[in-house]
């Protein structure tokens, strides 16, 4: 008989070194024992209904064969029969468990194979779909119906961007961009970027900052080149960008400008997250955004592309649908690198998402990430391709 029978896995119910017995050439319990002794020892007897005992004096054994899982641990010479025996049956398996023949373990054919486990998004669907929808609305009536009112939503979500953007800004790096001036100077800049066009935008934006660098000057000089920075970023970043959604509306078909401008963006994350849920495999930037991958990339250019082509031809005036081809396939791309940058931002901040106000979606600044970048991209071809109305 060879060794191998003593390697079955414990939980196959055999007795084995892991559970058992000694493990080979582990020093044996007791007195100092030697090759000698083993010449004094009696052969290990055979018990019934168990796993088959190699004796000792077997071919493989030699003179450290006491040493070995053959039998018990032999003491001294004069270790008795009756505790020889009694030890050696309570090394054998209880007789309630029956033993198997075959040491692999068997799988349980009334028990059901685990179902796989499905791909999940990650976040509340049924809330992210509510949450989209209620927005929708609320963009779409306003745009349609008072175009000053959609101004007031744009500022709105400018405002409430930048308390998320400052919050997170102070706690995680101890940055404390002044708010006030950023809310008040962003308000501004959307209003004047409707009322002014880009020449009002781009004052409202040097005023804000300049607001910036004085309400500093009221708090200690400790800090204030890195508060005065991030407040001047922020200005930038929130409030400028989306002023240019502000100065697409000024046109006669300003409101289908938005919509085609809001339809490409989310058309655009849309194919990313269907496409990449589905077929996914290769990592876009690991490093900044796992979950994003070139699959997911490659449905968001040809969504938006299609899209594009359709609100080209459908819905601007003087609009055709090689224009909508460029002007998706530029909105894929805008929309990314938004996505990715805001990724940075929160990579950095050690944080998966900007606030909590947007049930399934995070906060509004998780929303605005890839239609920031994306408004300056449409209104620039959308002036090249057919005029700025």
């Amino acid at each position: 008989m060879n060794d191998s029978s003593w390697a079955t896995p414990p939980h196959t119910g055999y007795w084995g070194p892991s559970d058992q017995g000694p493990v080979q050439g582990a020093a044996p319990a007791g007195p100092a024992y030697d090759a000698h002794d083993a010449q004094h020892t009696r052969p290990m007897p055979i018990v019934p209904d168990g796993p088959a005992v190699p004796r000792y004096g077997d071919d493989q054994d030699d003179d450290r064969g006491a040493a070995r899982l053959s039998g018990p641990l032999f003491r001294d010479d004069t270790f008795r029969d009756e505790t020889f025996r009694e030890e050696t049956a309570s090394a054998q398996p209880h007789p309630a468990a029956p033993q198997k023949q075959n040491p692999e373990p068997m799988p349980d054919s009334s028990q059901p194979a685990p179902a796989p486990q499905k791909k999940s998004a990650g976040r509340d669907l049924g809330a992210a779909i509510g949450v989209g929808v209620g927005l929708g609305v609320v963009i779409i009536a306003s745009l349609f119906f008072v175009k000053a009112a959609f101004v007031g939503v744009i500022a709105v979500a400018v405002v409430v961007g930048l308390w998320e953007l400052t919050k997170r800004l102070e706690e995680r790096k101890g940055i404390k961009a002044p708010l006030v001036p950023l809310a008040l100077g962003g308000a501004a800049m959307v209003v004047s970027g409707y009322v002014r066009g880009a020449e009002g935008a781009w004052v409202a934006m040097a005023l804000t900052a300049l607001a910036v660098l004085v309400w500093r000057m009221t708090e200690p000089p400790e800090g204030y080149l890195k508060d005065v920075t991030a407040a001047v970023f922020a200005a930038f970043y929130v409030p400028f960008l989306a002023t240019f959604v502000a100065m697409m509306l000024t046109a006669e078909d300003g409101a289908a400008r938005v919509l085609t401008f809001l339809l490409l963006t989310v058309v655009s994350d849309t194919g990313a997250y269907a496409v990449g849920w589905r077929f996914g495999t290769h990592k876009l930037a690991p490093r900044i955004s796992p979950g994003k991958t070139r699959e997911g990339l490659v449905g968001a250019v040809a969504f938006a592309m299609v899209a594009g082509a359709l609100c080209m031809e459908f819905l601007i005036d003087d609009g055709v649908w090689w224009q909508g081809l460029l002007l998706g396939l530029a909105v894929a791309a805008s929309a990314t690198l938004g996505d990715l940058g805001e990724s940075m931002i929160k990579r950095d901040l050690g944080i998966k998402d900007m606030g909590t106000l947007l049930p399934g979606h995070g906060g509004i600044m998780d929303r605005l990430d890839s239609l920031l970048p994306t408004a300056p991209v449409v209104w620039l071809l959308l002036v090249l391709f057919v005029g700025s109305g």
